[in-house]
């Protein structure tokens, strides 16, 4: 006799900056058999949220709801699940979370409230577990997660590394579209940054001919433009520090065709970024070739050569200079970002700082300010959150009424306090 599936819901808390994640797992979900078995659901807003819940679960789903979430946002996540519950009149749903910051903080994200806790890359384990509950199994067996038992964590271990070319990097079915991710993980390993920690310190790249079977997929959806996901642009294709231009080539060349006529490549700009020493006149000319953003988002991140070597960005700052001037040369308006308030930073390294920042616009380059933030999962994770004193902000807001400073540094003091104030002790 065949054996009686269950109709399962898969509702996304798709409000968060985390929601690309979001994006790739239904894609994960779309292109797996067991998609064929779940209703995928993407509410925007939390009366959404509340009404695609209550419409699913008494349609006779069984209702998973998901979230996916950074640090900064995890507050705002545990606020909307406990309204949520509040309003559930009865209805058994299972609630779940994912990410970088559930995967860098399991145990405070389920005391939090959620039930489960997908820990490491979440492809695998949500398909799992989706799998589970359409069979009718247990779904807290699922590999990769973790949940309470008795007070405690007990953990089924991790979401391992995926490989890129297996899962698609958007849900094309339901319409659910974003930036391409080509390259998972980072060899640089910067002391403030969650990706090399969450995904391992080595580069992972999406093959040339899948990266340019997704842009046509864009495009045939009506898409005009195509943006990229890396945690280092000129990065592509490579395994260590160097720059392989020629792969890069190969795959600007195979976007460029994918998305002609009308279409439009942007590489180098938000959202990713490139590291300053892979900035050369042969990296710009390729750039040119192929790329419409008139734009580079470059990682500069400090003046202060001392705090550059603390943090372990690998770059000195003529470098930074250096590839802010290139990039003006060859017509491209270079956004270099800076992190305020470094771990160890003195008096000294601020100055050093603000002159870099001074000098740069001076060239023609535009500053983009953050606040550092004590993130989970990092080496600096234990370190006093980022402050700005009166004089710094009074230079900075002189930069930014030049147009020359832009950013959300202000408002990031207070998240990165609130990140600080919630860190647990380490186990």
């Amino acid at each position: 006799m065949p054996s009686t599936k269950n109709k399962v819901a898969l509702v996304l808390s798709y409000q968060y900056p985390g929601k690309y994640a979001l994006t790739v797992l239904a894609g994960a979900v779309e292109a797996d058999a067991v998609g064929q078995d779940v209703a995928l659901r993407f509410p925007r807003d939390r009366e959404s949220l509340l009404a695609a819940v209550r419409e699913c679960h008494d349609a006779g789903y069984r209702v998973v709801v998901a979230w996916s979430f950074y640090s900064a946002s995890f507050p705002g996540a545990v606020e909307e699940l406990a309204w949520l519950r509040e309003r559930l009149e009865g209805r058994e749903v299972l609630c779940i979370a994912g990410g970088v910051h559930a995967t860098a903080e399991t145990e405070q994200t389920l005391r939090a409230g959620f039930e489960l806790v997908a820990v490491g890359e979440g492809e695998p384990v949500l398909l799992e577990l989706l799998g589970r509950l359409v069979r009718g199994e247990d779904p807290k067996q699922t590999r990769g997660m973790s949940r309470l038992v008795d007070g405690r964590m007990v953990s089924q271990g991790r979401g391992e590394g995926v490989v890129m070319d297996t899962y698609p990097p958007f849900a094309a079915r339901h319409r659910m579209f974003g930036a391409i991710e080509i390259t998972r993980g980072c060899i640089y390993a910067c002391r403030f940054c969650q990706t090399p920690f969450m995904n391992k310190a080595r580069f992972r790249h999406r093959s040339v001919e899948n990266i340019a079977r997704w842009t046509r997929v864009l495009r045939e959806a009506g898409k005009r433009d195509v943006r990229f996901i890396t945690p280092t642009s000129m990065s592509y294709g490579t395994a260590d520090e160097s720059v392989n231009l020629e792969a890069l080539e190969r795959m600007l060349a195979a976007v460029r065709e994918a998305m002609s006529p009308g279409g439009r490549v942007f590489y180098g700009t938000f959202p990713s970024e490139v590291r300053p020493e892979h900035v050369t006149p042969e990296a710009l000319a390729l750039l040119k070739r192929y790329v419409d953003n008139d734009n580079l988002i470059i990682g500069g991140q400090s003046g202060s050569e001392r705090i550059l070597q603390a943090s372990h960005r690998g770059h000195d700052v003529e470098t930074v200079v250096r590839a802010a001037s290139l990039a003006v040369e060859a017509g491209f308006v270079p956004n270099v970002d800076f992190i305020l308030g470094l771990p160890g930073e003195t008096p000294e390294d601020v100055r050093a700082t603000l002159a870099l920042m001074q000098r740069l616009s001076e060239l023609g380059a535009k500053v983009h300010g953050h606040t550092f933030m004590p993130l989970p999962g990092t080496p600096y994770r234990d370190a006093p959150p980022g402050s700005v004193d009166d004089e710094t902000r009074k230079e900075l807001d002189r930069l930014a009424s030049q147009g020359r400073l832009y950013g959300h540094w202000k408002q990031q003091v207070a998240l990165a306090n609130g990140i600080a104030a919630r860190r647990q002790p380490r186990r």
